[in-house]
């Protein structure tokens, strides 16, 4: 009896795995964080071990704890962190060095280093992208500069890159297959979106053998088979997309202008644009959103390195709540203008500023301030982002008048309710906010055969809860004046 879809979740800060049934809803789900690393100022790293073995015990505690058996399972979909990368040993399958995460900044120099106007219009055309550290290639670039011998080896096609969802492929399927999706591979820097190959060109510009990477596949495809061994039955992956492409499918933004933004550890919105590749002049991503039968679905994306991680910030590093939850409670005492900016730039500022070398900063403090307004301050500044990132679009053409919301954080109604004040725009949460998980076993069930079309898929959407606007432009307005002066204080 084949029952469930079972959505592999590989975040930031943890792993999870989720049952869903085939009319999309959660079954059960398990959950494990894993240690982050900060060896340098503005580095970050996972080890990579930590990353597969929470994917395997999340995995097996969802079916053990719930009875339900691998046979059980019609397929899998593996849903990532992504532009993380790691390098392996073809033969051993051992890392040659700690998995790079997508915020780390250690190829600040070597992109300023390479920079021009003519290699930044070289990247921007082919793949969508800035020059920056945020992405795959400096990172694939600074491990084989790094770790003895790795060049060498890896121009004798011993070495395998991945971002996070192939290197899981690759351990589920006991190493049979190095495969990667279209989403995940427009991170990366090397790959072609309008023409969905990795481009000769970039690679020789990064000095990055071709043999190293993974081939390219749809989002919904056949990638292959976990090994029995470890769940108790051979189960067929059929979906793989990054997180937030995941997202957008999950929030069933299929039609042009639909966007979604999702606050997870970071914050990204996207905007579908159709068929339509379409550049940015205020410093969004073109990115691929999903794609499907071999064509490909293009979005534009802002990106905000710190959205939860904030939070998270304040809780670990500040000690000033216990929990995140706390955090409503906290915002809801507090005026909307209690003077107090918080500046998350702890590993610089992304979309539209990209300025890796600006830090973080509390302003505006004085002797009443305290716990409420730096904690109110972080959750605020997680909507200015979203705002700037509106902005962005709007000056591209692209206003999106509703977003769609997901990510943990967005159970905080206080939160969703300040972003649409601060946005002047219709937010909705929908009934799952697990919306991430939900696109890529929506991607798996559409190649099983479960759903039909992405026609169906849309009609599963459901409004949890809808945010409208309470504030004036006049007050909103101030307020983002406030938030704009604070972030060019930060500016490097």
């Amino acid at each position: 009896m084949l029952k469930y879809l079972l959505a592999i979740d590989q975040g930031t800060t943890s792993s999870r795995a989720i049952l869903f049934t085939k009319q999309g809803k959660v079954h059960a789900s398990a959950q494990e964080e894993f240690e982050q690393y900060f060896p340098q100022d503005g580095w970050v790293e996972h080890i990579p071990s930590d990353i597969w073995q929470t994917v395997l015990r999340t995995c097996r505690k969802v079916l053990t704890d719930n009875n339900v058996s691998a046979t059980e399972i019609i397929a899998i979909g593996i849903t990532n962190q992504r532009e993380t990368t790691l390098v392996w040993d073809r033969n051993t399958g051992e890392p040659l060095y700690n998995a790079i995460v997508w915020q780390d900044r250690r190829t600040s120099k070597y992109c300023e280093s390479i920079s021009s106007p003519h290699v930044e219009e070289l990247i921007n055309n082919k793949t969508g992208l800035l020059l920056d550290p945020y992405f795959s290639a400096t990172k694939i670039r600074w491990i084989l500069d790094n770790v003895e011998g790795a060049q060498a080896k890896a121009e004798k096609g011993e070495l395998a890159f991945g971002t996070v969802d192939s290197f899981l492929l690759w351990h589920l399927t006991s190493g049979k297959v190095h495969r990667t999706d279209a989403t995940n591979a427009s991170r990366t820097m090397i790959f072609n979106i309008h023409q969905q190959v990795w481009d000769q060109e970039l690679l020789e510009l990064f000095n990055i053998p071709a043999s190293m990477l993974p081939e390219v596949m749809d989002s919904s495809d056949d990638f292959g088979y976990v090994d029995s061994a470890l769940l108790g039955n051979e189960i067929a992956v059929l979906g793989m997309a990054g997180d937030q492409q995941a997202a957008l499918f999950g929030q069933a933004c299929f039609d042009e202008g639909m966007a979604k933004s999702t606050y997870g550890t970071g914050c990204f919105l996207m905007l579908n644009t159709g068929s339509r590749a379409l550049k940015s002049k205020n410093k969004l991503l073109t990115t691929v959103a999903y794609r499907l039968n071999g064509q490909p679905t293009y979005a534009i994306e802002g990106s905000i390195f710190m959205a939860g991680a904030t939070i998270q910030w304040i809780r670990d590093g500040l000690k000033l709540i216990g929990s995140a939850c706390e955090t409503e409670s906290i915002a809801e005492k507090m005026p909307l203008d209690h003077g107090v900016f918080l500046v998350p730039a702890f590993t610089g500022l992304g979309a539209p500023y990209w300025d890796p070398n600006a830090r973080g900063a509390i302003l505006g403090l004085t002797r009443d301030s305290g716990i409420n307004e730096i904690v109110t301050a972080g959750l605020q500044s997680v909507c200015y982002q979203t705002k700037d990132l509106q902005k962005a679009m709007e000056n591209d053409g692209l206003r999106p008048s509703l977003i769609r919301v997901d990510g943990g954080m967005v159970a905080n109604n206080w939160l969703l309710s300040f972003l649409s004040n601060i946005l002047g725009s219709t937010v909705d949460r929908p009934e799952i906010i697990e919306t991430t998980a939900l696109g890529v076993a929506y991607l798996a069930g559409l190649k099983a055969g479960v759903f039909s079309s992405t026609e169906e898929l849309a009609k599963m959407w459901h409004c949890g809860k809808r945010f409208t606007p309470k504030i004036d432009n006049e007050q909103r307005n101030y307020l983002y004046g406030k938030w704009l002066a604070a972030v060019k204080r930060v500016k490097s």
